[in-house]
């Protein structure tokens, strides 16, 4: 690999990774399951790969991919518009617009959940993090926490409650900067 093509595969990456969780995030909001915006995401990956020799170098890379990824999805509703029932193209339209729009707002959301998730104690965040992973089962997690199920959810709610109100204290701080 040349200097060159290592140097444009680095940027892609960089540029690529700090935006998969809000590439993800716009076309989750778009397709009906994770599965299918799982689908979506690797197809889109792939196409940004391909045509990152057309982004420009001062470009908005979020802007640009966010371009990529609705092709994707209309590309995907297309194909299982045979088989299911779709959105029409209107009412995407709409909705990849309003996707686009408050992307921001849920950008500085994601940042705040990060924030309040980082002063909470490890193995409480832990528990946390297991309760909300696909592969976990809620009954397999309040035991390990030593509680019952109706007790891990007391928990749940006040732990969500907690993180709620640090997030808006954080997003009302960050506001007043």
């Amino acid at each position: 690999m040349s200097s060159t093509d290592n140097q444009r595969h680095v940027r892609f990456l960089r540029s690529f990774t700090a935006n998969q969780p809000a590439i993800r995030a716009y076309v989750r909001r778009m397709v009906p399951t994770r599965g299918d915006a799982d689908d979506v995401m690797q197809e889109t990956s792939v196409v940004l790969w391909e045509k990152f020799d057309t982004f420009k170098e001062d470009g908005d890379f979020r802007t640009w991919a966010f371009g990529v990824a609705r092709f994707e999805v209309l590309a995907w509703l297309r194909d299982k518009g045979r088989d299911r029932l779709v959105l029409n193209d209107d009412v995407f339209a709409r909705l990849a617009d309003e996707a686009g729009e408050i992307e921001p707002r849920l950008e500085r959301q994601r940042e705040a959940l990060e924030d309040c998730l980082a002063k909470v104690a490890p193995e409480q965040r832990q528990l946390l993090m297991q309760a909300y992973s696909d592969e976990s089962r809620i009954q397999d997690v309040a035991q390990q926490s030593g509680r019952t199920v109706p007790g891990f959810y007391q928990w749940l709610h006040r732990m969500r409650k907690l993180l709620h109100e640090c997030i808006s204290r954080e997003l009302t701080r960050r506001a007043s900067l």
